[in-house]
């Protein structure tokens, strides 16, 4: 498996609007893209730094992923991903080494990449994505 950079760090947020306002009007980032990935009732914000993003994600639904994620932990750093080449070695690869798949494989995510999760009862409780263009 080869790991090529970190793709991303997902924060959870209650609202993307207001997140913005500190990501955007303290940190003077700049927000390139918002999108929906409707089948995972969740809205998404992108900000670059460097060659690294970070995902603004709310939830669009009350029994969304993320909306658990902050009723149980609050907002904040949600997942890691990182930038892998050849998603479905590399989920063939960690599962042979014992780790817990969530998605066995891969499906559409934000920004038309492949994406799958590994379990954070399998990755020392950080909830990791694989993402591939």
């Amino acid at each position: 498996m080869k790991v090529k950079k970190i793709e991303h760090i997902g924060i959870a947020v209650k609202s993307i609007e207001e997140a913005l306002k500190y990501y955007e009007g303290v940190l003077g980032l700049e927000c390139y893209n918002i999108e929906e990935v409707a089948d995972q009732k969740v809205r998404t914000a992108f900000l670059r730094i460097g060659d690294i993003k970070i995902e603004l994600l709310e939830s669009t639904s009350d029994d969304g992923a993320i909306a658990r994620h902050i009723e149980k932990r609050g907002e904040g750093v949600q997942h890691i991903a990182f930038a892998v080449e050849g998603i479905e070695e590399a989920l063939a690869d960690v599962s042979a080494k014992g780790l817990q798949l969530i998605d066995s494989k891969p499906r559409k995510g934000a920004e038309n990449l492949n994406i799958a999760f590994l379990h954070p009862k399998s990755t020392l409780g950080v909830l990791t994505e694989f993402c591939e263009e």
